[in-house]
């Protein structure tokens, strides 16, 4: 069977109203010293911190009534 469905992109509001102001998502970062670090950002990109670690990036995410999501 065949999908016919169109797909649209979603308006950042709209997005937002699906939970994504609860999720921060975590991803590798280099940071203007060399060293490599995890960022945290916020569903629209923000950085909000960096961690030395994917493990306690996510727990400071936690910390702060949120859900990490992994992006690669």
């Amino acid at each position: 069977m065949e999908n016919t469905q169109n797909f649209f992109p979603l308006a950042d509001e709209a997005f937002l109203s699906l939970g994504a102001q609860q999720i921060a998502y975590v991803k590798a970062v280099d940071l203007p010293d060399g060293k490599h670090a995890i960022g945290i950002f916020s569903a629209d990109g923000q950085a909000m911190a960096t961690a030395p670690s994917v493990e306690l990036a996510q727990a400071l995410i936690r910390q702060h009534d949120l859900e990490p999501a992994l992006v690669h």
